[in-house]
């Protein structure tokens, strides 16, 4: 399964989240952009039960109903009690990989922080990072010599080059392939717990002046698997 392949499968799984019988158009605009980075498909609709207010979230594939909330909890009208989760956290818990959005470079670069502090804490296993360009490799040569120091086996992936950093500890591949040039990904195998693996995995797409990009990012130990496996097996990589 390649890199695209995985991204198309997540974007595919796309969410529904139904606002039934909104008592104003705010309430409709509020939720469109708080779930904007998020692969839901925000409408309207009614019900025969007099009721209003509520918004109900659901499969795109299958209709099956995922969470249902009262539209007054997730606008802060009703208060949450002390210890009470979050009224997001119904809806939210069923979103895990279903995350597509639009980064630009910073958004991007903080997200990416998150996977490569977690392999600095677990200290151990396997990380796989694709900079695209070998500038960027250069320009992140401090962070990843830092992570070396750790029993931890790094690759890092760039399109081809003449001129890559030496970096005691990492191994880098320049590799003539579109998914490369393409994809930026941290891969984090979890270094033997599986609760410690993630994987943030996009694709830029649209104007290159524009540098969006569009993915995911994961906690699930098998997607990060499908992808670990697909990179090793395709650029021969020997653990």
């Amino acid at each position: 399964m390649s890199l695209r392949a995985v991204i198309d499968a997540v974007e595919g799984r796309e969410k529904r989240l139904t606002v039934f019988d909104p008592p104003t158009d705010d309430a409709v605009a509020e939720l469109r952009e708080y779930f904007a980075s998020q692969a839901v498909r925000i409408e309207e609709g009614t019900t025969d039960s007099g009721l209003s207010g509520y918004v109900v979230l659901s499969d795109e594939h299958d209709d099956e109903v995922l969470a249902a909330v009262d539209l007054r909890h997730l606008r802060g009208e009703v208060a949450v009690g002390p210890g009470e989760r979050s009224a997001f956290a119904p809806i939210l818990e069923h979103l895990d990989e279903a995350t597509f959005t639009s980064y630009d470079l910073g958004q991007m670069m903080a997200a990416t922080r998150e996977m490569e502090d977690r392999a600095w804490r677990s200290g151990a296993g396997e990380l796989h990072a694709g900079f695209q360009r070998v500038d960027a490799i250069r320009a992140q040569k401090g962070v990843y010599e830092d992570l070396a120091t750790k029993e931890i086996d790094i690759h890092a992936y760039c399109g081809p080059s003449d001129d890559a950093p030496e970096i005691e500890g990492v191994s880098i591949h320049r590799e003539d392939a579109d998914e490369i040039r393409r994809s930026w990904f941290v891969a984090f195998d979890g270094g033997g717990d599986p609760g410690d693996a993630c994987l943030l995995l996009a694709e830029e797409r649209g104007d290159p002046a524009d540098r969006q990009f569009y993915g995911f990012w994961t906690y699930d130990s098998t997607t990060v698997a499908t992808v670990i496996d697909h990179l090793q097996e395709t650029y021969a990589i020997t653990a």
